[in-house]
Order: structure tokens, then C-alpha cells, then sequence
């Protein structure tokens, strides 16, 4: 093996272990939190059963996207479109067809996770960026 190739991995691991490492000490400081909740429940309702109180899981924004239908929508806006198209146009386009509220804020979020996919989608060699003109928006559209 070379070098640079274990020096990559040591670094790799030693990045691992201490997302793990920060992980498990934030699990921990959760169940001291939950301990102490748990603590101030039975001091206000002691004849509450504590265990018979369901955990919540939260439901995604409705602006997140299923696995793959991200691609899938911009992919089909891009074959549909008669001329390419910026990352923002696409994520307008999308904002629409999802029937949501366009803020600023939403359209700059939509038009980040469009150009990550559209960046993906190019390594893959599905769109490609056709010749850019000098001080204008990276535009896009889909390899034919």
C-alpha cells in the first residue's frame, strides 16, 4: 500500500471515531435530560405512568424529497424545457409543481439541493453544462 493511501484512512477513521465518540455523549446527555424530566413529571403528577407516554418521531418538511424523486423531477423539468436552464429556475419550477410557498428562503434551500443534484447527476454523465457564456448563471440540461 501506499502512503498517502493509509494516511487517508487513519484520517478517515479518526474523523469516524469522533463523530461516534460525539454522538454517544450527546445519547448520553439525552437520557440525563429525559432522567430529569422524567423526575419533574412524577413531582407534578405522581400517578402518571412515565412509561406509558409514546415517543414522538418527527415528520420530515414537506419541502424534503423521497429517495430519488429529487432527480426523477429535475431530470424531467430538464427534458421538457426547449432551452437550458439554471439551477434556480429548476427549483422555481419545482416549488410550483409541489404547490408550495415560494419565500426566498425556500427557493435558495430548493436551489442548493438542485445544484447538488445536478452536480451528482453530471458525474454520472446524464446533464451536462453546455458552453457558458461569461458572467451568466451555469446552466444545464440533459445529455442526449
Amino acid at each position: 500500500m501506499t502512503d498517502y493511501m493509509v494516511t487517508g484512512l487513519v484520517k478517515r477513521r479518526a474523523a469516524l471515531a469522533g463523530d461516534m465518540k460525539r454522538a454517544q455523549e450527546a445519547l448520553s446527555q439525552m437520557a440525563r435530560d429525559l432522567e430529569t424530566l422524567d423526575a419533574a413529571i412524577k413531582l407534578v403528577a405522581p400517578d402518571l405512568e412515565i412509561e406509558a407516554i409514546a415517543p414522538k418521531f418527527t415528520k420530515p418538511p414537506e419541502d424534503w424529497s423521497r429517495r430519488g424523486e429529487m432527480s426523477r423531477q429535475v431530470l424531467s423539468i430538464l427534458r421538457t424545457s426547449t432551452k437550458p436552464l439554471t439551477a434556480r429556475e429548476i427549483a422555481s419550477r419545482m416549488i410550483v409543481d409541489r404547490g408550495l410557498a415560494a419565500t426566498p428562503k425556500l427557493v435558495n434551500l430548493m436551489t442548493r439541493r438542485v445544484s447538488t443534484c445536478l452536480r451528482d447527476r453530471r458525474e454520472q454523465g446524464l446533464v451536462r453544462n453546455p458552453d457558458a457564456r461569461a458572467g451568466v448563471w451555469m446552466e444545464w440540461e440533459v445529455v442526449r
